[in-house]
């Protein structure tokens, strides 16, 4: 493959120095028929891969350099015709309606060629093609990383960081040849209670030789608030490093190569396809494929935690053309009678992984564009109904305050395919710690983007940060 420096080399140097010269671009997108937000709408200059996507208001805001002015703009989601104008000509007074659309059933017909005719096949044809469709060769993205940590009533945490993904390509193992770096952080805040006697033990029991705790027979006055921290970073960083998207099973397609992956040979045994139906995105057919459990429940083999007895749901979104795949909507729901009894007890919900994964092509390859994880929280175990404990106890362990979920969010809006700036980087140090504070540099961020929080994040991040002390810019 030939490599060329086009506009997106320029804007990987000009967003990463703080270039002053950028078009703001900011809107909401609606269902023309409905009236209703579209969430998740792609916003992008055509040809590039400078971009971000609708919150849950159908609304977002983008950078776009100078430079690419007269380029243009497509604003496109699945099932929907694509919105089409010059970046210059672009009216933030003026919502964006965007009108369904579906594949046409007698230009499907008239194909005259063999294709798989089930959605197992299909998907069995999408693995297949993963080698061609996905990137071959080395590449860096920069991205943004939204990380939030909530219970039924407030935000208790909230991190966002400027960071940098290596890959050196499918073919090669994720563990053993991908790289992440936190480059920069926008905000930190962090109100937890440092309480969780559920971590220490757990942090105790995997740590130290010989030492086998109890949750019942540890009282918190015996512990100190240096060795809860230490603790609940460790569980921070196995529950949610970015190691486990990216290096995990939940990296569905980038990882189907891998020992024992979700999507690897016995795909299958573990998951039903059914076609649902043909759409367009952006003026291409693309199937939508219904996804459902088979005959073997999930594991997920997360050292020291129980992360087995799943059903897989959800769905999967493959181009008609050339079987790229373009989207997954994947959960795992408490199945097995074992991971129902824990899920409800100590996360009071049976999903326990809600994934979404969309791609941009990218001069003929899937590139990852914005990833959405969302996963319960163990943070304390509650008590025994039988068992004495004080009013401010039981109120730390009701339902509203015991039960915590995270979700991450990833938007990538920066490709780097030149080979002297991957190995440059490369030869740098790498940290891919989110937990570590940073100082904030307010220049870095004045052009870089980030994704747009709904009006309800919104509050919540104001309430929280009134709550903190940390600078809020």
């Amino acid at each position: 493959m030939k490599y060329i420096k086009n506009g997106l080399g320029v804007t990987i140097l000009l967003l990463s120095f703080g270039a002053a010269s950028q078009i703001e671009i900011t809107n909401k997108i609606l269902d023309f028929s409905m009236l209703a937000p579209i969430e998740s709408a792609s916003i992008y200059v055509k040809n590039t891969t400078i971009g971000t996507v609708s919150n849950s208001d159908g609304k977002f805001i983008l950078q776009v350099p100078q430079e690419f002015a007269k380029d243009t703009l497509i604003i496109s989601s699945i099932g929907y015709k694509s919105y089409k104008i010059p970046v210059i000509e672009f009216d933030n007074s003026l919502d964006i309606y965007l009108e369904e659309d579906v594949a046409s059933l007698d230009e499907i017909i008239l194909i005259a060629e063999i294709r798989p005719k089930t959605g197992n096949d299909i998907v069995l044809k999408a693995i297949e093609k993963l080698a061609i469709n996905l990137p071959d060769s080395a590449y860096i993205q920069k991205g943004f990383l939204r990380h939030k940590e909530r219970n039924k009533v407030e935000f208790k945490w909230l991190i966002e960081s400027a960071i940098t993904v290596y890959d050196s390509g499918f073919a090669a193992n994720s563990s053993d040849y991908l790289k992440i770096n936190v480059d920069q952080v926008r905000k930190s805040y962090d109100l937890r209670d440092i309480d969780s006697i559920f971590n220490y033990v757990a942090y105790n029991n995997q740590n130290a030789k010989r030492s086998r705790l109890k949750v019942k027979d540890v009282k918190r006055s015996q512990l100190s608030t240096a060795q809860l921290e230490k603790a609940i970073k460790w569980n921070d960083t196995r529950v949610n490093g970015l190691q486990n998207i990216f290096q995990g099973k939940l990296n569905l397609l980038r990882n189907s190569i891998d020992a024992k992956a979700l999507f690897g040979e016995d795909i299958l045994e573990k998951h039903h396809f059914d076609l649902d139906t043909i759409l367009v995105d952006n003026d291409r057919k693309i199937y939508k494929i219904k996804i459902s459990e088979s005959t073997k429940l999930v594991d997920l083999e997360t050292k020291g935690i129980f992360n087995a007895g799943y059903e897989a749901k959800g769905w999967l979104y493959v181009y008609y053309d050339n079987y790229a795949i373009k989207k997954i909507e994947y959960e795992l729901v408490a199945a097995s009678q074992a991971q129902k009894v824990r899920s409800k007890r100590l996360f009071d919900t049976q999903v326990n992984h809600k994934l979404v994964m969309t791609y941009i092509e990218y001069q003929d390859k899937m590139y990852p564009n914005y990833i959405y994880y969302e996963t319960p929280k163990l943070v304390n175990v509650g008590f025994k109904t039988d068992q004495k404990v004080s009013d401010e106890e039981k109120e730390r362990y009701n339902k509203e305050e015991r039960y915590y979920y995270t979700v991450q969010e990833i938007l990538f809006s920066e490709i780097i395919l030149d080979k002297e700036i991957i190995k440059m980087k490369l030869d740098g140090e790498w940290d891919m710690d989110i937990f570590s504070p940073k100082p904030y540099n307010k220049a870095f961020w004045k052009n870089y983007n980030v994704l747009l929080e709904s009006e309800e994040d919104e509050k919540l991040i104001q309430d929280l940060s009134q709550r903190a002390s940390l600078f809020r810019d």
